[in-house]
């Protein structure tokens, strides 16, 4: 086995860029991943006649090719914009609550956004306004901050960002009142919050705000190959800089010498790649639990991770079916439907399984037609589970309450849609947080990293990236469990950070 600079662990959406940046850069670096793929859930499987997405419902901040957003300008300084053939897809979403009070159909585009709300709920173009002018702010903040890796200057915040800095320790729920923004206009704005996983109580608006406006501005886009393309796309790009990739080759060990520094990784062979530096695009609580050896485990890095909570546990039903969306009478890319639009009062019921009926779901023909055989469609059905209750199902009772989860949600969609699809099921797949914690090691199966509330959210785990990388020399964390927190996006900008950072340790090493 040959030496490396860097060795990266996980081939998931953040290790694929950490590696390459670490290329690019000139350095060598390898990537290990236990599956026989790239991407964990950046995916896509094939039930008879059907290739379903495994995870990616839109990617946001992704852009134009003449008004790129951030993901599209990362994938074009990545190399491999060019290697990926995208869709826009051209509404945003489509709200609904079982509880009678919201069917609303909400555009792309800031102006026809804010046209739109005035029409649902009149009076509340001024606070909407106002809200897209903070976040244009917060935006600019970010990207002024992932500029210089993290390493901002504060008096140059304060100037250029004042109102970003205000902001910065206030939830989504007590900007949006200090904006006096209609309770109706808050509830079909909030719309977005089950992709970050915690509620408007404690979710920081920088956070929210940043990506609600990443949506509203750029559109959402879409791999026309699904998210796997994305993921081909970076190991190609890998393979082309000079990287080695070892698939079907699990790290089982980060090894460290008498002085408890990184000296290699020990794969599940027994072969042993020296290294002094990992990227790990996995769980903390998986590095320091499992792979780390227990004489470098410090009550420092118990603390830091222990303290930490799992945020959403994934479950998605997939079906493919016999006849096209237009004869089934579904009308939208991307539906959100929730029990009711209280964030906080939902976000309690989707820690049961008998009490959470949410799910975000998307018919992808809505976008590209193409994507299934002609006169067909597919669906895919996500909900999480704020608790380890699947914990509770017993073996026995697993596939039954596989079964009664997913028939939930057809009925559900069906009730609240007036769309019948169960007479054209033709094929149909559950992945359950077991699953997802069996395909890619995820803990209880958490699909979303730890929880961003309070005082892990995304500013505060910003400004802690000095901090956090010192709990262990030159170990660093890329993908949805590291600073940027869960998301296709974020993942990416992760992946680019933890890199580029390796790569400024290295050059501090004289290497």
């Amino acid at each position: 086995m040959k030496d490396y600079d860097v060795v990266v662990i996980g081939a998931g959406n953040g290790g694929l860029v950490a590696a390459i940046r670490v290329l690019q850069a000139g350095y060598s670096c390898l990537l290990v991943e236990k599956h026989n793929i790239p991407g964990g859930f950046a995916t896509s499987f094939k039930r008879g006649r059907f290739e379903f997405e495994a995870s990616l419902h839109e990617l946001n901040d992704f852009g134009s090719k003449e008004e790129p957003g951030d993901v599209r300008t990362l994938f074009r300084s990545l190399g491999v914009e060019d290697k990926i053939d995208w869709i826009r897809i051209d509404d945003a979403y489509h709200l609904i609550t079982t509880d009678k009070k919201y069917d609303c159909q909400m555009p792309f585009g800031v102006e026809n956004f804010i046209n739109k709300m005035e029409e649902y709920c009149p009076g509340s173009r001024k606070s909407v306004s106002e809200f897209f002018e903070l976040c244009e702010e917060v935006r600019n903040a970010q990207t002024y901050s992932n500029s210089v890796n993290g390493n901002t200057d504060s008096n140059y915040m304060k100037t250029n960002f004042p109102n970003f800095v205000k902001a910065g320790s206030y939830s989504v729920n007590e900007v949006l009142d200090t904006l006096k923004m209609p309770q109706k206009a808050k509830d079909i704005l909030s719309a977005y919050w089950c992709y970050l996983g915690i509620d408007l109580d404690r979710m920081s608006f920088l956070h929210y705000g940043s990506m609600v406006l990443r949506y509203i501005t750029r559109y959402a886009w879409m791999p026309k190959a699904r998210s796997h393309e994305i993921s081909l796309a970076l190991d190609s790009r890998i393979r082309e800089l000079g990287g080695d990739i070892f698939y079907n080759c699990e790290a089982t060990k980060i090894l460290v010498d008498d002085n408890n520094k990184i000296k290699g990784v020990e794969l599940h062979n027994g072969k042993v790649v020296n290294t002094k530096h990992v990227i790990a695009n996995c769980a903390p609580h998986v590095v320091f639990g499992k792979l780390l050896e227990n004489k470098s485990i410090t009550e420092q890095i118990i603390r830091a991770t222990n303290s930490r909570k799992f945020s959403g546990r994934g479950y998605t039903l997939f079906l493919g079916l016999n006849k096209s969306a237009e004869e089934l009478g579904i009308k939208s890319h991307n539906y959100f439907i929730y029990d009711t639009a209280d964030s906080v009062k939902q976000y309690d019921l989707m820690k049961k399984i008998k009490t959470n009926h949410v799910q975000a779901t998307v018919c992808l023909n809505n976008a590209y037609p193409e994507c299934s055989p002609k006169g067909t469609c597919m669906m895919y059905f996500t909900t999480m589970f704020m608790s380890d209750d699947w914990g509770n199902v017993s073996d026995e009772d697993y596939y039954k309450m596989k079964d009664e989860v997913a028939l939930d949600m057809i009925n559900v969609f069906e009730r609240e849609t007036g769309c019948k699809i169960k007479d054209a099921i033709e094929e149909i797949a559950v992945a359950s947080p077991t699953t997802y914690a069996r395909y890619c090691g995820h803990p209880e199966g958490v699909i979303y990293g730890y929880e961003t509330g309070d005082w892990d959210s995304l500013m505060p785990r910003l400004m802690m990236m000095k901090e956090d990388a010192k709990l262990f020399e030159n170990l660093r964390f890329a993908g949805g469990y590291a600073m940027r927190s869960s998301g296709y996006s974020s993942a990416y900008i992760s992946g680019d950070l933890s890199g580029r950072q390796t790569v400024g340790d290295l050059k501090r090493e004289g290497k």
